[in-house]
């Protein structure tokens, strides 16, 4: 199954959209399904954990993942840890010539564990490409304000 990808234009500069959409304090502002989040250590390093609390089956549930890739202002990117469901995500943000704006692209795939393995293409895949158009009209509202 391939991942799904959103792309969107934004009228901020990529610092500004990169640090935005980046950072898991900003997800729930953005991300439906997230209540809370939370680099562990504060500092945005390879390795780090990324750490969020997200409605999941109508339940709260704490994700870990693990900081991947962190190329500010243009790249960054989780792996899920743990579970029977793991993500990986991957943000690009690259600039507009000319002009004060952006194009994120976010890249979203998934990987089922156990009984994760149904889930995925049952149940994830077709709720995440609904969550994200959505995420992303309010991603862009957001940064554009």
């Amino acid at each position: 199954m391939g991942s799904i990808v959103t792309k969107i234009e934004v009228e901020r500069t990529a610092d500004e959209v990169f640090a935005y959409v980046t950072d898991p304090n900003h997800f729930t502002e953005w991300q439906a399904n997230v209540t809370g989040g939370h680099l562990e250590g504060g500092e945005p390093v390879v390795g780090a954990k990324c750490m969020t609390r997200r409605k999941i089956g109508g339940r709260e549930r704490d994700v870990t993942s693990r900081l991947t890739e962190f190329d500010p202002p243009r790249a960054w990117a989780v792996h899920g840890d743990e579970g029977p469901i793991r993500s990986t995500v991957k943000v690009s943000v690259e600039p507009i010539a000319g002009r004060d704006a952006s194009t994120v692209t976010i890249d979203l795939d998934f990987e089922g564990h156990g009984i994760g393995k149904l889930l995925v293409p049952l149940m994830v895949v077709p709720q995440s490409r609904k969550e994200m158009v959505r995420n992303m009209a309010r991603l862009k509202t957001n940064l554009e304000r």
